[in-house]
């Protein structure tokens, strides 16, 4: 069965997202905050085991202008959704709603599973209630500009949940957004990464299992695994394909350090529950006590912003010794997530480029520094 995907993207890593699906084959087209592809039933198993960059992988059902309810119950009735929901389907309704007709998404949600219900009853020629106690279906219904697009999600939890992240600090990057900072340095396991602000050490984790070719999805569950379109034999073939490809033997040189043990406990942790304890070199470090890093090192990192009240000295400090680390080793390269604007004038240098990314809802300033080669 030939299918079309759409996967929401973060402003600003829609082609970073694009080029990783890409390298599996497939084709995008891009808009502002989404990228959209098509494939088959093998694609929603491959894209949920090997994707590192996005956070679900949903299927479009509907895509359709919209402006009345009585359109929006006729036309999402009308779709074949039956070809993707069994009879006993659980499936939970999720909406949007922004500049359009229809505004009250309350409505709109009822009224979508109300039409779904009634088109589940036709098709398996079902009477009274739905029994709703088999596999999982998360459908939204996302509705832009009388636009509204009819989505199921393969995935079920986010995919930025792997499965190892079994502590975390008070401001965690999501993992999905790690992968992309990394993605955006070309980071493949060749040259030393340290990131001398860890925290639960997600930029270490992910750069381990990338250098690695450990599939993320490897060891988490996915709610398309229960689902009666997808053979149960695929997702053991594939599970089995990224095992088998996945090289364990490969020398990685990775140091996750932050002045906080307690986080470093944390950091150890997480990385004992993927296998990967032995791997990254974690310790307690000041960022004002690394004094060498090695020729062609990449810093990948995510500081402190300064946005706590009495924390800008200190962390302009941790900037400026960053730009003395950069003076020190010239070979060394550079990439640094932060919200504050003033970080070239504080580390002496212009970035070699800058890109807008947002952390949650914060936006922040992607810095890169090549070093020289």
């Amino acid at each position: 069965m030939n299918f079309k995907f759409i996967v929401n993207t973060p402003m600003g890593l829609e082609k970073v997202v694009s080029e990783e699906i890409k390298s599996l084959g497939l084709s995008t087209e891009l808009e502002n905050g989404r990228v959209y592809f098509n494939g088959d039933e093998k694609t929603i198993v491959e894209t949920n085991l090997k994707l590192r960059t996005v956070d679900r992988i949903r299927i479009i059902l509907g895509d359709f202008e919209v402006k009345t309810f009585d359109e929006l119950f006729e036309k999402v009735k009308a779709l074949p959704l039956s070809d993707v929901l069994g009879p006993n389907a659980m499936f939970p309704v999720t909406g949007r709603s922004h500049k359009s007709t229809l505004y009250s998404v309350p409505d709109v949600q009822r009224i979508t599973k109300k039409a779904i219900v009634e088109h589940l009853k036709d098709a398996f020629k079902m009477t009274g209630k739905l029994p709703e106690d088999g596999p999982r279906y998360k459908i939204d219904i996302n509705i832009l500009k009388d636009r509204a697009i009819l989505t199921v999600d393969t995935s079920g939890d986010a995919l930025h949940k792997r499965g190892y992240r079994v502590g975390q600090g008070e401001a965690p990057i999501k993992e999905t957004l790690a992968a992309s900072m990394l993605k955006l340095a070309n980071y493949d396991g060749t040259n030393t990464l340290y990131d001398p602000f860890t925290g639960s050490g997600m930029i270490a984790l992910e750069a381990a299992m990338m250098a690695r070719n450990i599939a993320p999805g490897s060891n988490r569950s996915f709610d398309s695994e229960s689902w009666d379109i997808i053979p149960e034999d695929l997702w053991t073939q594939l599970r089995t394909e990224c095992e088998e490809q996945a090289d364990y033997d490969k020398e990685v040189k990775i140091y996750a350090t932050d002045i906080d043990s307690d986080m470093i406990k944390i950091a150890k942790k997480n990385a004992e529950e993927v296998g990967l304890d032995d791997d990254i070199h974690f310790g307690v470090l000041d960022i004002h006590d690394l004094d060498h890093v090695d020729e062609h090192a990449q810093i990948i990192t995510n500081p402190p912003y300064g946005e706590r009240i009495g924390e800008a000295k200190a962390v302009e400090q941790m900037y400026a010794k960053i730009g003395e680390l950069m003076t020190n080793f010239p070979s060394l390269n550079v990439y640094l997530m932060t919200s504050n604007k003033e970080f070239e004038q504080i580390v002496g240098k212009k970035a070699t480029k800058r890109r807008k990314l947002f952390n949650g809802y914060i936006e922040t300033t992607f810095y890169q520094y090549w070093g020289v080669k």
